[in-house]
């Protein structure tokens, strides 16, 4: 109360008048500049935000394309691992396959071999057989026929088998 018995009525309504003119005067001079620079203020924090909004969604937008394009490559990796796989058990069998062809081949040469030899060795016996008997014959021819000198010359024959 103090306070209002210290300001006069004139100087009141002065400042009010003052107030009321600098306002009319800030309204036609500079009302129109003020407003239009926030105006312009205005759309340009608009234009910010909406250039952010779009760098948002062409960032989800390039990182959906790199999710997609690793995808892409881990399917590609897989699917490369997958032929390399079957191609090495492509190549594994036929390994096994020209593994046991050339086993096989080894033992049918090995039994061509042994019958060869063997075969030889029947020859080979055969002819000593022959040998042996054309000579036991010819002993006998050439022994007079006795109990004992036949029997010693069928055991001489005999031991001559066992030795071959």
């Amino acid at each position: 109360m103090e306070l209002l018995k210290l300001l006069s009525t004139n100087e009141i309504v002065a400042q009010i008048l003052g107030f009321l003119i600098l306002l009319a005067l800030l309204r036609i001079f500079a009302w129109k500049s003020i407003l239009g620079l926030l105006d312009k203020r205005k759309e340009r924090i608009a234009l910010e935000f909406k250039k952010i909004e779009e760098a948002k969604a062409d960032i989800e937008k390039l990182r959906l394309e790199y999710a997609a394009k690793i995808v892409s490559i881990d399917e590609t990796a897989q699917l490369k691992i997958h032929e390399a796989l079957n191609q090495a058990k492509v190549i594994l069998e036929d390994s096994r396959k020209n593994g046991y062809i050339q086993a096989q081949a080894i033992i049918d040469n090995a039994k061509q071999s042994v019958k060869y030899e063997l075969a030889k060795a029947k020859d080979e016996l055969k002819n000593e057989i022959i040998d042996l008997t054309l000579k036991a014959t010819e002993d006998l021819i050439q022994e007079k026929f006795t109990g004992e000198g036949d029997r010693k010359l069928v055991e001489d024959f005999l031991k001559g088998v066992d030795k071959l």
